[in-house]
């Protein structure tokens, strides 16, 4: 063997560890990612766009438009800041989540009528 043909070769092998390495890193990542896809699918349907679509349904069925029960429901609520909301397609409810005073306060509204139905701590 020629003089430092071992340095050099030990070099190289040093150097086909790093792409080892991020080639394990990537197979982890695609790995992980596979196993979380179902989750996030699954999501989907009951998540955030199922409550729109299911809000619009209710909505061209007679029901109120939820800006309307929005106003109303921010008209009882003076001094507490808007959170967000859900809707419940089975009875046709919106939950609208407001803080008031550092306190959650969550307000069950009919989605036909607009009327509260029910105010929760």
């Amino acid at each position: 063997m020629r003089p430092g043909g071992i340095q050099r070769l030990f070099n190289a092998l040093r150097l086909c560890h790093l792409p080892m390495k991020m080639l394990n890193n990537a197979v982890a990542l695609a790995l992980a990612l596979t196993l979380l896809s179902p989750a996030m699918a699954g999501a989907e349907p009951g998540g955030r766009r199922g409550d729109q679509d299911a809000a619009r349904r209710s909505m061209l069925d007679g029901g109120m438009p939820f800006s309307t029960i929005k106003r109303r429901v921010d008209s009882q609520m003076s001094g507490a800041t808007y959170l967000g909301s859900e809707f419940n397609a089975q009875s046709n409810r919106y939950r609208l989540k407001y803080l008031r005073d550092g306190k959650v306060v969550w307000v069950d509204a009919d989605g036909r009528t607009g009327d509260i139905t029910g105010w929760a701590r």
